[in-house]
């Protein structure tokens, strides 16, 4: 790595009309090349970046013309011969599910994470941009880094705003129907199960997320649809109306039956037995499918991710049990 270098100033930035309904971290991310996430997050936090002259929070939507006030901050400067490691590249390109010329989507294997940060070098945009130089990659959402599954990215600018559109629809249950599978601790009851429970978001110093059950967070409803029992735990399918930031996590252990494998919000003594026994070194949550439709619905699009050969394996074990 370079050493660090000082942007001078403070800098006013206009939001142009083609980011209307952008987050502002992300913005900043836009702005301030190779800046962490957690350094995002502290000046938001400390109130020294300004919408308008307003404070403002990282998942503030922005709209065309506003005014944004960018502090001076210091970033290390990456070294430009660096390069994502070749079995990341070819993990990557193995993982492509499906392509046109508006979308890319894989299957994105666990363990990577969706963009680099906080300690992450290199995430999937920055392999995937690696892989297709010449072409305008854009993360349309993001999963966690243990989480595998169906991740999207826009190859054009116009499939993107749609696809942002459609996203921030989701609480009024017009976004893309999104479609899990997980591996729940315990016996969970027969039929669906309803979890309609708020969450309330905080960020750590260093920017690591925790989330928790709160009457004064952001409504979020799952539906946890059991499948089969195995081993004495439930194989369900989980269908999420609202995208909250580690919702399907939060809202399993809230019930008593948290995901297999969560290191974050599970139970510690049953993941060191499915590790030691059945195999489990990861987190048991897989995203299976999305479904949506862009160009006001001509273009309808249903993209599925097989489940991961290691999560499948588990299962067999269960089986047996």
């Amino acid at each position: 790595m370079n050493t660090l270098s000082l942007n001078p100033g403070v800098k006013m930035a206009t939001v142009p009309e083609d980011r209307e309904g952008q987050r502002l971290d992300n913005f900043l991310l836009g702005q301030l090349k190779g800046a962490p996430r957690s350094l995002i997050y502290k000046i938001i936090r400390d109130g020294q970046v300004r919408v308008n002259g307003k404070r403002a929070k990282p998942d503030s939507r922005l709209a065309g013309g506003d005014e944004v006030r960018i502090p001076p901050v210091k970033i290390e400067q990456a070294d430009p011969n660096r390069a994502p490691p070749k079995s990341m590249l070819e993990r990557l390109a193995a993982s492509i599910v499906f392509e046109d010329k508006a979308l890319l989507v894989i299957n994105k294997p666990s363990g990577i994470a969706t963009h680099g940060g906080s300690g992450v070098s290199f995430g999937v945009i920055e392999g995937l941009r690696a892989l297709r130089p010449n072409e305008p990659l854009e993360l349309v959402h993001r999963l966690d880094r243990d989480t595998s599954g169906v991740l999207v990215l826009a190859k054009k600018r116009s499939a993107l705003l749609q696809l942002q559109a459609l996203m921030r629809e989701q609480d009024e249950a017009d976004g893309p129907d999104k479609q899990y599978l997980t591996l729940l601790v315990g016996k969970m009851p027969s039929g669906t199960m309803t979890v309609n429970a708020p969450l309330q978001k905080s960020v750590m110093q260093g920017g690591e997320r925790m989330v928790r059950v709160d009457s004064s967070g952001k409504a979020s409803v799952s539906h946890f649809t059991l499948l089969e029992r195995r081993g004495g735990h439930s194989f369900c399918k989980v269908r999420i109306e609202t995208g909250r930031t580690h919702q399907i996590r939060v809202h399993a252990a809230h019930i008593g039956h948290p995901v297999a494998g969560d290191e974050k919000y599970g139970d510690r003594e049953a993941n060191k037995k499915l590790a030691s026994q059945f195999g489990l070194k990861r987190l048991f949550l897989h995203a299976a499918s999305m479904q949506f439709a862009l160009n006001e619905g001509k273009s309808p699009y249903l993209l599925n991710a097989p489940l991961a050969p290691e999560l499948n394996a588990v299962l067999d074990r269960l089986l047996g049990e």
